[in-house]
């Protein structure tokens, strides 16, 4: 790992990285869709509470996995620097950390029920709501865990484990959600709480599955010496670098729930035809997010080797990378929309043709801020890699939310282009973060000097 590493060279690490990652990010896709087929087949009721459900524990889940985010460039850049005791202590006070949010955040999913009231829900829904994450709270901190040792794993570069625990738990997922929710094989039928009981079964088996693996290849970090003990600087460590990345997470991630949320004032179809096309584009996103990962963990690597001219090659081999799959993504988007969106519906739907022609109209705005998204998580994978999370978490909410929304709110509304104008506020915000975002990396001194 000299400096005089060739960007052909940076490329082929970043794939080696990326490829297990992104395919893990896709088996964790492919559970949410198949929780979300079962469920719809077994009742539209049990279906619409477990969307809302799913949607505010993946909102909670994402905050406090920024937590598990900050772990993995700390660790990428002391292996670099072959500090195994550094090593311990941050993935050490990453659990710690993780703990801590669990414990804050598990009333609010208790008694989700009033909350849920409130927000204007159904009786019904709400309540099956409640039901389905007061049992997936239970599994918010393995699940959490299974991120930080995930994160832990991947800044060391053993991705190809990360990737089949993942697939072993999406067949595990799958599994369990067609014995429960329909009481098959002899289990008892469940319905929504089968489906949550399947959900928090994937990071309870994980857990000693990863435990095991870590204790035979990794002796050295002895990761869980001492865990009960509270290591203080190590804590602020993770907490300074973890807070802004959760909200950085947070703001995109409620940038698309308020966008659906839009969706559903222009209609009922328009909404139908959003949740197909976003599908799609969060597929094609997870490859970016794989990528933004081993972005993460090269620079950080680069870091802990005191290596700029390593750190800026391998993001410029990143970002070209990035941006050349995306553009694949743009010519399947724009040159068979009618066939994408037609797999999600039934050939008797009565309204088919008018999801089909509202679906194309999104997917041509998806292939216009595909690029951006690309370009965006790429710039804040490198920018956690040097550990710098405040200022970017800044600028993702300016973006997302002081432009994206207001954008897509005009378009969509005041000027009247509906959901294609909806859909013109993400092109805004999303395109305003790739430059400002980016901006930020390129023009500061990790890569000048």
């Amino acid at each position: 790992m000299t400096h005089s590493m060739t960007y052909r060279g940076h490329a082929k690490a970043v794939l080696v990285l990326g490829v297990p990652l992104i395919g893990s990010h896709l088996a964790q896709m492919v559970i949410g869709m198949t929780d979300t087929v079962m469920m719809g087949w077994y009742g539209v009721e049990d279906l619409a509470a477990m969307v809302l459900a799913s949607s505010m524990f993946f909102l909670l889940f994402i905050v406090g996995a920024g937590f598990s985010f900050a772990v993995m460039p700390m660790v990428a850049s002391a292996a670099s620097a072959g500090d195994d005791v550094q090593i311990r202590r941050v993935t050490r006070m990453g659990f710690w950390a993780s703990a801590f949010f669990v414990i804050l955040v598990l009333p609010l999913m208790w008694w989700s029920k009033a909350l849920l009231l409130g927000l204007g829900q159904e009786p019904v829904v709400a309540q099956l709501a409640q039901d389905y994450l007061r049992i997936t709270a239970v599994g918010m901190f393995p699940s959490l865990f299974v991120m930080v040792i995930k994160s832990y794993l991947a800044a060391l570069e053993r991705t190809q484990i990360v990737l089949w625990v993942t697939v072993a738990g999406a067949l595990l997922n799958g599994l369990l959600n067609y014995a429960l929710i329909f009481g098959n094989w002899g289990a008892p039928e469940l319905g929504i709480q089968g489906a949550a009981i399947a959900s928090i079964m994937m990071p309870i088996a994980s857990v000693p599955l990863l435990l095991v693996y870590i204790k035979r290849n990794m002796p050295e970090h002895a990761l869980f010496q001492r865990i009960w003990r509270f290591d203080r600087e190590a804590f602020g460590q993770v907490f300074r670098l973890g807070w802004p990345i959760g909200l950085t997470n947070l703001a995109e991630t409620a940038l698309f729930s308020a966008t659906a949320i839009m969706m559903g004032w222009v209609g009922t179809l328009e909404l139908a035809a959003h949740g197909i096309a976003l599908q799609w584009t969060a597929v094609a996103f997870m490859v970016h997010v794989g990528l933004g990962n081993a972005a993460t963990i090269r620079a950080g690597r680069a870091i802990g080797r005191a290596d700029a001219t390593g750190l800026r090659r391998g993001g410029i081999a990143t970002l070209a990378m990035a941006l050349m799959l995306s553009c694949l993504a743009v010519v399947l988007f724009l040159s068979v929309p009618e066939f994408l969106i037609s797999l999600y519906l039934d050939s008797s739907e009565p309204s088919r043709d008018q999801i089909i022609a509202i679906g194309v109209g999104l997917l041509v705005m998806a292939a216009l801020f595909h690029v951006a998204d690309s370009a965006q998580v790429i710039a804040l994978g490198l920018l956690r890699g040097v550990q710098d999370a405040r200022v970017p978490m800044i600028l993702a909410v300016i973006s997302y939310w002081l432009v994206g929304l207001p954008a897509g709110y005009l378009f969509g509304f005041t000027w009247g282009y509906g959901a294609v104008g909806v859909w013109m506020g993400l092109v805004c915000g999303l395109t305003l973060a790739a430059i400002l975002l980016n901006y930020r990396f390129w023009t500061k001194t990790w890569v000048a000097t």
